[in-house]
């Protein structure tokens, strides 16, 4: 097995140190994603009742001990309580907005490293092959055909590695996008929910 990697030359490190990446990004977006993973409805429902007592400092507490674009977005809103109802809106939607590059963070680079790491292999084996049969050309003929058979061989295993690290790739690359899609939708909705939940205590202020 070592013996293929250090044949595999650099391109085979070159999609070690990719898989390294990837691997990486997406123990780091899973974390991000667990830890902003709260209990909606339950928050909505303590700051509602806190915001119905006016005690905007409670609410504004409970949503930085739980903290979740749909926290930042519920702060925001009590913080500018006393604009319009549009104004409000219209800060939610910057709110909203600013949260979509943390929910993307990386995972464009997730899906780089999907596409170039099956064209890494196809290059090394390219390469590889090239060079078997050189050898092939310089002597003009190989006594043993195993020997070629052997340096092509080698040769592939770039393209396999480039495939072992495209597909879990790809695979985590679309569950990640799917899951960020989702996180924005919901929060254009909230977004709604904001306004509507803070109209009557900003006409109130």
């Amino acid at each position: 097995m070592l013996e293929l990697i250090v044949k595999g030359g650099p391109v085979l490190w070159a999609i070690m140190l990719l898989s390294v990446l990837a691997v990486a990004i997406i123990v780091e977006r899973y974390a991000y994603f667990r830890g902003i993973r709260i209990d909606e409805e339950t928050l909505f429902l303590r700051v509602k009742s806190a915001l119905s007592k006016r005690h905007f400092d409670e609410a504004m507490a409970i949503c930085d001990s739980n903290p979740s674009p749909f926290s930042a977005l519920l702060k925001t809103g009590i913080e500018h309580r006393e604009r319009s109802s549009w104004e409000r809106k219209e800060v939610l939607k910057d709110t909203a907005a600013q949260e979509v590059p943390r929910l993307e963070a990386r995972i464009g680079a997730l899906g780089t490293i999907a596409h170039i790491a099956p064209l890494l292999g196809l290059l090394g084996t390219v390469t590889g092959n090239i060079e078997a049969f050189g050898v092939l050309g310089r002597f003009g003929s190989v006594g043993d055909p195993s020997v070629l058979a052997k340096g092509i061989s080698e040769a592939l295993v770039t393209t396999a590695a480039g495939l072992i690290v495209a597909i879990p790739a790809t695979i985590f690359y679309n569950a990640l996008t799917s899951r960020v899609n989702s996180l924005i939708v919901r929060m254009e909705n909230q977004v709604n929910e904001m306004t509507l939940l803070l109209e009557n205590e900003g006409d109130k202020a």
